[in-house]
C-alpha cells in the first residue's frame, strides 16, 4: 500500500493543552505521527511519497474562506502585538446565546490577534503554535495526494498520515484538535472530479460533528459514524442517532453511537450496519476517517477494544469492493499506535494478522 506523509506536523509543536480550564500534558503529539510511520517502515509492505502542493482553492470548497484566513494570519499576527504565550488559545468563545435574538451582522469579529480565535474556535484544547498553519495546510495536502493516488494512481487503497487530524473541524469553526477538515476536503475533490456519490465512514472514537455539518444539507455524501454517545464524550451537542440529515441530505447522515467498555464483538455488530448502509450507496470511493482511539488502553477513550480486531474492520471495510481513501485521525495510546495503524491496513491489504511479540504484543494484540 502507498502511503502519504509530511515532515511538516513536526511544526505543530503541541506540549499542552487546556481541558476543563487546566492546563495538561498534551495529547495530540508528533510522536502520534511518527509512531505510524516507524511502524509502516518496519513492516517493509508500505511505499511512502510526500504530497504534492493542491493550493486553496479545495480548502475553501468545504471551508469558509475567512477561517483559512485566520489560521494563516493567527500566530503572526499574536507576535505582532506580543502575545505572551508560546500558544493561542481563546479567552472568549462565540457561544450561540451571546447574539441570540441579534441579526448576524453583530456577530463582530475583532481586529486582535488574541481575541480572534474566539471567533472561530469550538474550545479550548485545540492550540495555535509557530507550525500550526503549515502543519494544517501540509495535512490537507497528504490527504488530496492520498486521493490523487487512487483516482489516478490506480490504488485500490491508499493511506495519509494526515497530522494534524480534521473530522471535528466545521466549516466555519476549528476544534478538537482538528484545523481543516482533511476528509472532508477529500470527499468534497473526489465528488467533483468524479460526479459520483461518496461515502464516508469514520472510525475514531469521537463523533466527527464537522464532517457532519458540512455535509449535512448533502445527498451526494454520506456520513456513516461509529462513536462514543455524546450523552458521555466530546464533542457532546452533535453524535445523536436522531441526526440524519436535513433537506437534500434528509437520510445520509448514520450515526452508530456505543455504550463504555464497548467489545470487539460490539463494534463488529455496529461496523456490519455501517458497511451494509454504504453497500447500498453508490459511488465507487469510500473515505475512511482513520482514528485508533477506540483502543482499549486509550487514555481518553473508553472501549475495550484489541489491536487483532483492526485487521478484521480493515479486512470487512476493504470487502465493499469499493476504493479506499483512508486518513489518518485520533489515537493517542503511543505504545500501540503505529501496530493498530499497520494491523488495520494489513487487513484492508488482505495480508494476514502479523502479531509482533517482540514489541511487547499477544497474539490477541493484547500488550503483554
Amino acid at each position: 500500500m502507498r502511503v502519504v506523509y509530511s515532515p511538516l506536523h513536526l511544526g505543530h509543536d503541541i506540549t499542552t493543552q487546556t481541558v476543563l480550564g487546566v492546563q495538561v500534558p498534551a495529547n495530540e503529539v508528533a510522536a502520534r505521527a511518527e509512531r505510524i510511520r516507524a511502524s509502516l517502515l518496519a513492516d517493509g509492505g508500505f511505499e511512502f511519497g510526500e504530497p504534492a502542493e493542491h493550493g486553496e482553492g479545495p480548502i475553501t470548497a468545504v471551508h469558509d474562506p475567512g477561517l483559512l484566513r485566520f489560521l494563516e494570519q493567527a500566530w503572526a499576527g499574536a507576535r505582532a502585538i506580543r502575545h505572551p504565550y508560546d500558544h493561542l488559545i481563546p479567552e472568549t468563545i462565540m457561544a450561540a446565546g451571546l447574539t441570540e435574538g441579534m441579526s448576524d451582522r453583530f456577530r463582530h469579529e475583532t481586529p486582535r490577534a488574541d481575541g480572534r480565535p474566539g471567533f472561530w474556535a469550538l474550545d479550548t484544547s485545540t492550540p495555535i503554535v509557530a507550525g500550526t498553519y503549515a502543519a494544517a495546510r501540509a495535512a490537507v495536502d497528504v490527504a488530496l495526494t492520498t486521493v490523487d493516488l487512487v483516482l489516478d494512481g490506480g490504488e485500490t487503497a491508499a493511506y495519509g498520515i494526515c497530522r494534524p487530524p480534521g473530522h471535528h473541524a466545521a466549516r466555519s469553526m476549528y476544534g478538537g484538535f482538528c484545523y481543516f477538515n482533511n476528509a472532508a476536503i477529500a470527499a468534497q475533490e473526489i465528488a467533483r472530479r468524479t460526479g459520483e456519490h461518496v461515502s464516508i465512514l469514520d472510525v475514531d472514537y469521537h463523533h466527527g460533528n464537522g464532517t457532519e455539518q458540512i455535509f449535512w444539507r448533502r445527498g451526494d455524501v454520506l456520513y456513516v459514524s461509529i462513536h462514543a454517545h455524546p450523552d458521555r464524550q466530546y464533542p457532546y451537542v452533535l453524535g445523536w442517532e436522531d441526526e440524519t440529515g436535513e433537506g437534500d441530505g434528509a437520510g445520509a447522515n448514520l450515526n452508530l453511537p456505543q455504550p463504555p467498555g464497548c467489545t470487539n464483538e460490539q463494534y463488529l455488530a455496529a461496523l456490519d450496519r455501517g458497511l451494509d448502509r454504504i453497500a447500498s450507496e453508490p459511488g465507487s470511493v469510500v473515505v475512511v476517517s482513520l482514528g485508533f482511539d477506540t483502543y482499549g488502553q486509550d487514555p481518553i477513550g473508553d472501549f475495550a477494544l484489541t489491536t487483532d480486531v483492526y485487521h478484521e474492520v480493515g479486512r470487512r471495510t476493504a470487502g465493499l469492493g469499493k476504493r479506499l481513501v483512508i486518513l489518518a485521525e485520533g489515537g493517542y495510546y503511543l505504545p500501540a499506535l503505529g501496530e493498530n495503524a499497520r494491523t488495520w491496513l494489513r487487513g484492508a491489504e488482505g495480508r494476514p494478522y502479523d502479531p509482533r511479540p517482540a514489541l511487547g504484543f499477544t497474539a490477541a494484540g493484547v500488550e503483554a
